[in-house]
């Protein structure tokens, strides 16, 4: 079994709010997350297949192919937007980096699953003191 990863990164704004509870209560559990105003994360995404390499290429998947499909699916629809307002994968979801990654997941899992190739671990890092790991 070979893994490959590739590392994509984009900047992306959000609120972490729960608006069954007052601004009290989110400023209490989420801190400057729930700033009203939003907030922003230099995100780096390293998106990890597994498989066999094939016999005539070497490759387990192109490295450039698998650059190009994450910019489309998931970086030109995150970068410099509103994660909360703008991402269509992430409408109606709380937009912790948790769920982040499994709508990340979600989306690029029927792009990859082809053939002898299988989606291992989305590593989203949202801050260099956060990061989160979803296997799926």
């Amino acid at each position: 079994m070979v893994y490959l990863t590739r590392v994509e990164q984009f900047n992306a704004a959000h609120k972490l709010q729960n608006k069954a509870w007052s601004d009290e209560k989110n400023k209490e559990v989420f801190g400057k997350c729930a700033n009203e105003n939003w907030h922003g994360h230099n995100y780096e995404l390293h998106v990890t297949i597994k498989g066999e390499p094939d016999a005539e290429t070497g490759f387990l998947y192109n490295a450039r192919t698998l650059g190009d499909l994450i910019k489309d699916v998931i970086v030109e629809k995150a970068d410099h937007r509103n994660l909360n307002l703008d991402v269509d994968f992430m409408q109606g979801k709380f937009t912790s980096a948790e769920n982040f990654a499994i709508g990340i997941w979600d989306e690029l899992k029927p792009h990859i699953e082809k053939g002898n190739v299988q989606l291992h671990c989305i590593k989203l890092i949202e801050t260099p003191k956060i990061y989160v790991e979803y296997y799926g």
